[in-house]
């Protein structure tokens, strides 16, 4: 079982940055593939970025390509997704999520935390 909590969300200008954190208690990240969701108002839930649990690859969605970066800190047990160029559109609620290695689906999620970009 482990704990995951985002921090970081908050309320930043169009083409502005945010950085995202994920802590995690309970077990150490390094038994996880690690990912990145958002769901905005009256919308599905949406792929943002997954990292493997070394941490050497990654996948982000289309949506996202080339303004986001997911990155980990297994020693500090924590996960990061930096966010630039930010848009109106990604405004939503971001979710982290872990994986057990070799599980088909993402087993444990933490409440969220609110990212809203100003136009």
């Amino acid at each position: 079982q482990v704990q995951l909590v985002e921090s970081g969300g908050g309320l930043v200008q169009n083409g502005g940055s945010l950085r995202l954190s994920c802590a995690a208690s309970g077990r150490t990240l390094s038994l996880y593939r690690m990912g990145w969701f958002r769901q905005a108002p009256g919308k599905e839930r949406e792929f943002v970025a997954s990292i493997s649990a070394s941490g050497d690859s990654t996948d982000s969605g289309d949506s996202v390509k080339g303004r986001f970066t997911i990155s980990r800190d297994n020693a500090k047990n924590t996960v990061y997704l930096q966010m630039n160029s930010l848009k109106p559109e990604d405004t939503a609620i971001y979710y982290c999520a872990a994986r057990p290695l070799l599980a088909a689906s993402w087993s444990f999620w933490g409440p969220g935390t609110q990212v809203t970009v100003s136009s």
